[in-house]
């Protein structure tokens, strides 16, 4: 969803422009476990491939020797979505929900690394201004 934010400043504009994405990812579905068939097993194989698309971008991204080479955005249709907010500029939170449970540990600490190798992504985020607004503040400047 586009948001404009317009903030007035003496008696010009100034147009600021931004994107909000709320993704909530489903876990990682283990067949086994679930014991899903027919549709739902299927709804589980999707989930588990955009994942593992989303994590290759992620160590892509994350780690500096591979990150001049290619990232496959293109993979997923959740990776497509997801470019400008892993790769581009803007600022991304990532929250991990992790299970105390011995049960899980393993699903937790395959979770934790995930989060891990997100945290290694360094954007650098700048303003979207509109030329126009780029200009008069930087002429602006130069008059005081």
């Amino acid at each position: 969803e586009n948001l404009d934010n317009v903030q007035h400043n003496s008696d010009d504009y100034e147009m600021l422009t931004a994107k909000f994405h709320f993704v909530d990812l489903a876990g990682s579905e283990r067949l086994k476990r679930t014991g899903a068939t027919g549709d739902r097993a299927k709804e589980g194989i999707s989930i588990n491939c955009g994942l593992l698309a989303l994590g290759n971008v992620i160590s892509a991204l994350g780690d500096e020797t591979r990150r001049a080479s290619h990232v496959p955005y293109r993979d997923s249709k959740l990776t497509r979505l997801l470019q400008d907010s892993l790769g581009g500029n803007s600022r991304t939170l990532m929250i991990a929900c992790v299970s105390p449970s011995d049960r899980d540990f393993m699903e937790t600490l395959n979770t934790m690394k995930y989060a891990n190798r997100a945290r290694n992504i360094k954007n650098k985020v700048t303003a979207n201004q509109d030329k126009t607004s780029r200009t008069i503040m930087m002429l602006r400047k130069e008059i005081q």
